[in-house]
């Protein structure tokens, strides 16, 4: 799953570890997050939504796979 996590980080001139701080996690959790190694539970996606005083669709999409795309 693709997101804005890192560009809207940066532009709040927060630290991963601010981040972490923030939501209650590592800030090695937030770093796979950003990096798309981990797709956060739902209760920790509204945390991260409440943060950033954003939607969850505001600061996530859905990545389409290349099969799918050419199916459509």
């Amino acid at each position: 799953m693709k997101n804005r996590i890192r560009v809207l980080r940066a532009e709040r001139n927060w630290t991963q570890a601010d981040l972490a701080s923030r939501l209650g996690v590592s800030r090695n959790s937030v770093n796979a997050i950003e990096n798309g190694k981990y797709d956060p539970s739902l209760p920790l996606a509204f945390r991260i939504s409440d943060v950033f005083e954003m939607t969850i669709e505001e600061i996530f999409q859905r990545e389409v796979a290349a099969d799918n795309k050419a199916a459509e």
